[in-house]
């Protein structure tokens, strides 16, 4: 006794709505990874930073947390700001497609 699976279930519709919304959550997956990568990183680099000069030592995990975090806040701004958003994209391929057609 098999059962059919109903495929068409299963994928979302073709919506252009729902489209963007995907790549949306996509972008603010790949933005929250980042930003909980780079707590994690920092946090054992400054733990290795403590452990190994005991607290009196030069401290050098500040300079990974500044170049590391204008990495993090162009990230950021990228993804709060809808400067490139698919928006964006769609209204410069339209752009383009005019200047073709001159």
């Amino acid at each position: 006794m098999t059962q059919d699976l109903d495929i068409s279930r299963s994928t979302p519709p073709q919506d252009p709505v729902h489209e963007r919304a995907r790549e949306r959550a996509e972008t603010l997956q790949g933005y929250y990874i980042h930003l909980l990568v780079y707590l994690v990183v920092n946090a054992g680099l400054f733990l290795i930073n403590f452990i190994t000069t005991g607290g009196d030592g030069p401290w050098w995990f500040q300079w990974t947390i500044l170049g590391w975090g204008i990495g993090l806040a162009v990230h950021t701004i990228v993804v709060v700001t809808p400067v490139f958003g698919t928006d964006w994209v769609d209204r410069k391929a339209q752009r383009l497609v005019d200047r073709q057609r001159r």
